[in-house]
C-alpha cells in the first residue's frame, strides 16, 4: 500500500510543479505569480481544494505524447473569501504557455457547472497563450463550450475574470461575457487579433500594449473595468469587488455591522456652488452620504462624466451612477449610457439597490455622438433603468434638463423615491436657452436685447429651474436638505428592503444592444 501512496503522492508533486522550474523561475523574473500562488492569495488559508489536478491532454500529433503534464495547464478547484464558497480556475502560464486544449477547457465547464448547480461566485484567472493549435478544432470546440456555460451562468451568480497575463483570439470573449474584468498593468492584454495580424490587413503599426493592454482597455475601450499595478493588488481588488456581491441572485448581499449615529452629514452643505455653471466633483457628495470610506468605483478611467461603483449606506451593499459635473458638466453620451447600463443591470440581476445622482444638462450633441448612435446607446441606459426592480432612489443636486431628466431614474421610469435640493433646477433646458426661444420676439423688438434677455432668463428660471413645479406634481417626493440626504437614503432604503414587482411573462425583453 505504500507504494501506492508513494506513487499518488508523486503525481500530486509533478502536478504542482505545473511546467517545471526553470518556468517557474521564469514566470518569477516577469513579476508574476504562478497559478497556484494566485489560488494561494486569493482564497482564505488552506480553504482551496483541488479537482482535476490529474487530468492530462489526449494529443498524439506533433509529438504531445511525449509532452504530458498533469492539470494540463489550468488549476481547478474551490475555497472561500472571507468564509464565502468560491469556485475559481487559474491558466497556468508555464504548461504549453497556458494555452487552452480539449482537457484544458473541460476542467474550467466542469467548474463553472459545479458553480451554477450550488450558487456560488466564479472567478477566473486568465494568463494564456490562446487556443492550442496542436488540437486544432478541438481546442475552439473548448472555448465555446466555455462561453456557453458563462452565458447560462450570466445573471445567477457572478462572475470575474481577471486579465494576468496574454489573452488573445478566442480567450477573450470569456471574460468579456463575465461581470467584470481587472487587467494588470504591463502584464497582460486582450485582443482578437494581434499586432503582426493588424500591420497585415490595416498597415498600422502598433505594440501588444498600445492595442489591447490595461490602460487601453481601462480608458479607450472599457473593455477592463480595472487595472491594477500587479498581480497581488490585481486579487486584493477582485476580493474588495467580491465583498459587495451575494453568492448568487437568489441571495442579497450580506449586510455588514453598523452603528449610526451621523445620519446628518453638515459637510454636503457646501458641496455645490452657488453658480449653477460652476463645476464640482461629484465625489464629495458620494463621500458626503456612505458609509465612511466604502466607495469601490468601476470604471474609473472611462466615460469619466457618469461615476459607477459599490458603496455601503447603513452596511448594507448599494450601487451607486452619478454625473460627475468635472467632466463635460456630466453629460451624457454613447460610452456613459453604455456603462451605467451595463453596471444598473449587474446591480439588478444581484439584488443590490440603486442610489442615482442627478447633475445633468441633457445629452452630449455633435455628429460623433450621433454617428455613433447616441440613440440607441442612449436608450440601454433608459431601458436598464426601466427593467430594474431592485429598490431605487434618486437625488437631484442640481440640473436635471431635457429628455436626460427622464433618463436617469425619474419617477416616470419607476423609481421609489426622488429627492431633490433646494438649488435643483427640472426644466426641459437651462434658463438662458428657454428664454432665447420664448420670448425670442420679445427680446429681439427691445431696446437693449441684452437686458431683455436676462429679464426673462429670471422669469423662466423663478417659474421653472428649480424642483418645486416637479414636487407640486408628485414627480419629486420631497424637495430635502443635503444635510439630511444620508438620513433620508437610510430610511428609504430600509423601508423598500422588501420590495417586490411583478413583471410580464415573457422570455427576455430586446434592449436595444
Amino acid at each position: 500500500m505504500s507504494s501506492k501512496s508513494d506513487k499518488l503522492k508523486d503525481l500530486y508533486a509533478l502536478a504542482k510543479l505545473g511546467g517545471g522550474q526553470q518556468r517557474i523561475d521564469k514566470q518569477h523574473a516577469s513579476n508574476k505569480l504562478t497559478a497556484r500562488e494566485r489560488i494561494e492569495y486569493l482564497l482564505d488559508a488552506a480553504s482551496f481544494e483541488e479537482i482535476g489536478a490529474l487530468v492530462t491532454h489526449r494529443t498524439t500529433d506533433f509529438g504531445m505524447e511525449d509532452q504530458i503534464y498533469y492539470g494540463d495547464g489550468v488549476v481547478t478547484g474551490y475555497g472561500t473569501i472571507e468564509d464565502r464558497l468560491v469556485y475559481v480556475y487559474a491558466q497556468d502560464f508555464t504548461v504549453f504557455g497556458g494555452s487552452l486544449s480539449e482537457t484544458h477547457a473541460e476542467k474550467i465547464c466542469k467548474i463553472l457547472e459545479l458553480a451554477l448547480k450550488v450558487g456560488a461566485p466564479i472567478i477566473g484567472l486568465n494568463d494564456s497563450g490562446g487556443a492550442r493549435i496542436q488540437e486544432g478544432v478541438r481546442s475552439l470546440g473548448g472555448y465555446a463550450d466555455i462561453f456557453y456555460r458563462n452565458v447560462k451562468a450570466s445573471g445567477v451568480i457572478p462572475q470575474i475574470s481577471a486579465i494576468m497575463g496574454p489573452c488573445a483570439g478566442g480567450a477573450v470573449y470569456s471574460p468579456a461575457i463575465t461581470d467584470f474584468t481587472i487587467m494588470v498593468e504591463n502584464s497582460s492584454y486582450m485582443f482578437v487579433t494581434g499586432p503582426s495580424v493588424v500591420k497585415t490587413v490595416t498597415n498600422e503599426e502598433v505594440s501588444s500594449e498600445e492595442l489591447g493592454g490595461a490602460h487601453t482597455h481601462a480608458s479607450k475601450s472599457g473593455v477592463a473595468h480595472k487595472k491594477s499595478a500587479n498581480d497581488v493588488q490585481c486579487l486584493d481588488d477582485i476580493k474588495k469587488l467580491f465583498s459587495y456581491f451575494p453568492q448568487n441572485n437568489k441571495e442579497t448581499p450580506k449586510k455588514l455591522d453598523y452603528q449610526l449615529g451621523d445620519e446628518v452629514r453638515d459637510v454636503l452643505t457646501d458641496c455645490v456652488p452657488d453658480n449653477p455653471n460652476k463645476p464640482y466633483d461629484m465625489n464629495a457628495v458620494i463621500d458626503g452620504i456612505i458609509d465612511t470610506d466604502s466607495f469601490y468605483e468601476i470604471h474609473k478611467e472611462y466615460a469619466e462624466s457618469i461615476i459607477v461603483g459599490f458603496a455601503r449606506l447603513g452596511g448594507r451593499s448599494i450601487g451607486i451612477v452619478a454625473n460627475q459635473p468635472m467632466s463635460f458638466a456630466g453629460v451624457l453620451g454613447v460610452r456613459s449610457s453604455r456603462k451605467s447600463a451595463r453596471f444598473i443591470r449587474f446591480c439588478d440581476c444581484f439584488n443590490i439597490p440603486l442610489l442615482v445622482l442627478v447633475d445633468v444638462p441633457g445629452f452630449l450633441p455633435g455628429t460623433y455622438q450621433e454617428w455613433n448612435g447616441i440613440i440607441v446607446h442612449g436608450a440601454k441606459l433608459l431601458y436598464a433603468l426601466s427593467e430594474a426592480t431592485v429598490p431605487r432612489i434618486t437625488v437631484i443636486t442640481r440640473k436635471a434638463y431635457g429628455g436626460a431628466y427622464d433618463v436617469m431614474n425619474s419617477k416616470h421610469i419607476g423609481a421609489d423615491l426622488n429627492f431633490a435640493w433646494p438649488g435643483a433646477e427640472i426644466a426641459v433646458m437651462g434658463a438662458k436657452g428657454a428664454s432665447e426661444i420664448i420670448f425670442k420676439k420679445e427680446i429681439a423688438s427691445a431696446e437693449n436685447s441684452e437686458v431683455k434677455l436676462a429679464e426673462k432668463e429670471a422669469e423662466y428660471a423663478e417659474k421653472f429651474a428649480n424642483p418645486y413645479e416637479a414636487a407640486k406634481r408628485g414627480f419629486i417626493d420631497e424637495v430635502i436638505l443635503p444635510k439630511d440626504t444620508r438620513r433620508k437614503l437610510l430610511k428609504g432604503f430600509s423601508m423598500l428592503e422588501n420590495k417586490k414587482v411583478d413583471r410580464p411573462d415573457r422570455k427576455h425583453g430586446n434592449i436595444p444592444l
